[in-house]
């Protein structure tokens, strides 16, 4: 437990598999969590369901990476009608802003009309992504950024896809859980690697995401 957060720190963390809560938007103390089963995305396990992939293909949303993390963090962290609490507290929003000055934490968002509609955000480690929070104030729009994510992980060479917990939302996207031991060993494994996430998912990307998900490999 501790209030003071810094971008040296929350690599340190992320390194050995912990991140950062706090129990409300407006209290100041903040929870290291080591969960016991936790949450990835397989990258080529990866599951668009077939009304996505209709609106991913028809460009509903203009998909921009890092042109607003503050914006974005901010709307994750906003209380709304159908989220009457967060776990993004002040000192976890300023901080995770230096980290993406820093070039480690980015955000992945869809704008439509000029606005910021929905997006996601997370910190980049070697190969590894962890991924934070996600909001949309248009129908869709975290689920197309999510998609653009996948894409440009797969383009950039990352490992791992770190959702931390698996929820109803995740598991149409085929989110498993795996025990900490295992997932350490593939945190380990990501980290010795490198990787980058471009500014754009190249078309070939997000076509080879829409194809797989909509064939998957046979068991």
């Amino acid at each position: 437990m501790s209030n003071h957060l810094t971008p040296e720190l929350l690599i340190r963390a992320y390194s050995v598999g912990l991140f950062p809560m706090a129990e409300s938007h407006d209290d100041p103390t903040l929870y290291w969590i080591d969960p016991e089963w936790r949450g990835i995305l397989p990258l080529d396990g990866f599951h668009v369901p077939r009304s996505l992939r209709r609106v991913v293909r028809r460009g509903d949303f203009t998909i921009r990476v890092d042109s607003d993390f503050s914006g974005t963090i901010a709307a994750c962290a906003a209380t709304t009608d159908n989220r009457e609490e967060t776990w993004i507290n002040a000192s976890i929003r300023e901080a995770y802003c230096r980290l993406h000055q820093m070039g480690c934490a980015h955000s992945i968002e869809a704008w439509q009309d000029g606005e910021l509609v929905g997006g996601l955000y997370g910190v980049s480690l070697g190969q590894a992504f962890f991924g934070e929070s996600m909001f949309s104030r248009a129908t869709n729009a975290s689920k197309v950024a999510l998609v653009h994510l996948v894409a440009l992980m797969r383009q950039g060479g990352y490992q791992l896809l770190d959702t931390q917990f698996v929820n109803d939302h995740l598991k149409q996207f085929g989110v498993v859980e795996i025990s900490r031991e295992k997932y350490r060993a593939k945190l380990a494994n990501a980290l010795t690697g490198r990787a980058s996430l471009a500014f754009e998912a190249d078309q070939a990307s997000i076509d080879a995401v829409l194809y797989k998900a909509a064939y998957p490999a046979k068991p």
